[in-house]
């Protein structure tokens, strides 16, 4: 599990001060580059020097509670699932002043494939790295 810290601007806010619900989806984007990141690598190692990317195929949220602005947000992802061709991350949302709180729940497929789009395998060095994270 990898914990990523965000703060909430002003713009991620709607017109009731709560961040939209959209937004979350973004702070989700966040965790898994930090993911990726804690892991020795990144998106753009893997689009550039392994020739794959890995397009969101399905997302949920669940709102427990509101995100509001200025608040720093933890955001907690891990790989939940691996295949053959596909993974998918799980997340927490909290606040940091307050861990106890759960602000949103959420989770992102994502499909492996190269290039030209088609599906294809994970990268063996992306699996090792997955798999060593427990």
């Amino acid at each position: 599990m990898v914990e990523a810290r965000i703060r909430v601007i002003y713009g991620d806010t709607d017109q009731m001060g709560v961040v939209y619900h959209a937004n979350y989806f973004r702070y989700f984007e966040f965790a898994r580059g930090e993911y990726f990141r804690a892991r020795g690598g990144s998106y753009r190692v893997l689009e550039r020097e392994e020739g794959i990317l890995l397009p969101v195929i399905e997302a949920t949220a669940a709102y427990k509670s509101p995100a509001r602005y200025d608040d720093e947000l933890l955001v907690r992802a891990h790989v939940s699932e691996l295949k053959r061709a596909s993974l998918t991350f799980s997340y927490e949302l909290r606040r940091q002043d307050a861990p106890e709180l759960l602000l949103c729940t959420g989770r992102t497929v994502h499909a492996c494939v190269g290039r030209d789009g088609k599906p294809t395998r994970l990268p063996p060095a992306i699996v090792e790295r997955v798999r060593q994270a427990g």
